[in-house]
């Protein structure tokens, strides 16, 4: 556009986020732990009839198997399919690794999971630096220190950072600069912008809305009339604007997990296999803040789209990851199983000793938790 260089932001205003993601990071510490997985299709999860796959190796997507998947499902789809046990205990040392490499660069570290994070470089980068050659570097740190691959993104938002570090994966960069920030969203599916689950992209496309194109096409008061105060930030990423900060000490009143299914689950055993992982990362991410809660709520969508929560309060703080998964088993068994199917599970811990604010983090997001 000719009046493009009158719209620039102020170069000394735009930021520099890197989003960096493990590439299918729990199946490919596997893989690297157990060489004779090498390039071979692996799931991890349980194997039995009412097993959910946590995580898939590349070999095993080709196939169509993916995570939050029934286990059943995903060995139909690819018979050589080898599936191994979690690890979760690893996962969350290499983890703690990467993000010491992370320290190194900056501060402004936000982790999502035990996969990815962004980073805010923006004041943080050597005279001449780039944040290019910082993700290069951060990259090449992570492949000799793990032995393991990640994909990042660099761009002058969140938003856009996290969609570049899609863009070419496994083992990929890609860099959204200012200038084709707008336009990089147009040509995109609105179902993989992130912060648009499964079941809004669906309400979207019901609407003729299927491209970041079509989604800047509406103005702002539809969107607000017909998603609320998301609409607002709906209406910003189709126009490659994202102000939100990469935060690294957000004070939050509940840490919550959740994850939708690809096949409802029908069985308590598959309904008690899936809620572990949501446990770990939600105990993860408390132990890392030193947080202590008190209320355990479970969340769960049927089949049908309705939803109910169930909460406990203690008069102490949850002691332990163990206590809170059998709260929420205990609050699962209240309500399930249903005829209806569990399309959608979550853990929430909240109460905390230090309320500040209501900001929640989504540890699963929908999205694959090991992309």
């Amino acid at each position: 556009m000719s009046h493009g260089a009158d719209m620039a932001p102020d170069p000394a205003a735009i930021r520099k986020i890197i989003h960096i993601d493990m590439d299918a990071f729990f199946a490919s510490v596997e893989q690297r732990d157990h060489p004779e997985l090498r390039g071979k299709p692996v799931a991890v999860g349980g194997s039995s009839a009412r097993g959910v796959v946590a995580a898939a190796s590349y070999e095993a997507r080709v196939y169509g198997v993916r995570s939050a998947m029934p286990s059943v499902r995903a060995a139909r789809l690819c018979p050589d399919l080898i599936f191994v046990r979690h690890r979760f205990e690893v996962y969350r040392a290499v983890s703690a690794q990467i993000r010491d490499i992370f320290a190194d660069y900056t501060p402004l570290i936000e982790p999502l999971s035990l996969d990815e994070a962004y980073l805010d470089v923006t004041d943080h980068l050597w005279p001449g630096q780039t944040a290019t050659q910082v993700a290069k570097e951060i990259r090449a740190r992570i492949r000799d220190t793990t032995q393991l691959t990640a994909s990042a993104g660099v761009s002058y938002n969140k938003f856009l950072a996290k969609l570049a570090s899609d863009q070419n994966k496994p083992d990929g960069l890609c860099v959204i600069t200012p200038d084709r920030g707008p336009d990089f969203v147009l040509t995109l599916p609105v179902g993989k912008f992130h912060g648009i689950g499964p079941q809004t992209a669906r309400k979207m496309n019901a609407m003729g809305i299927q491209t970041g194109a079509d989604l800047r096409a509406q103005d702002l008061d539809f969107l607000l009339r017909r998603f609320g105060k998301a609409g607002r930030y709906y209406w910003n990423i189709s126009r490659g604007v994202d102000h939100r900060r990469v935060s690294p000490d957000r004070v939050r009143k509940s840490v919550g997990a959740e994850n939708t299914y690809s096949a409802d689950l029908m069985q308590m055993d598959q309904i008690e296999q899936a809620l572990l992982p949501l446990a770990d990362k939600v105990w993860q991410h408390v132990g890392r803040h030193e947080l202590q809660g008190r209320t355990v709520t479970l969340k769960v969508k049927f089949s049908d789209f309705q939803q109910i929560t169930r909460a406990r309060s203690l008069g102490r703080p949850v002691a332990s990851q163990a206590e809170m998964l059998a709260i929420a088993l205990d609050l699962a068994a209240t309500v399930l199983p249903d005829p209806r199917g569990v399309r959608l599970l979550g853990i929430t811990l909240s109460g905390f000793e230090t309320d500040h604010d209501n900001a929640q983090l989504d540890l699963f997001g929908g999205a694959d938790p090991a992309g």
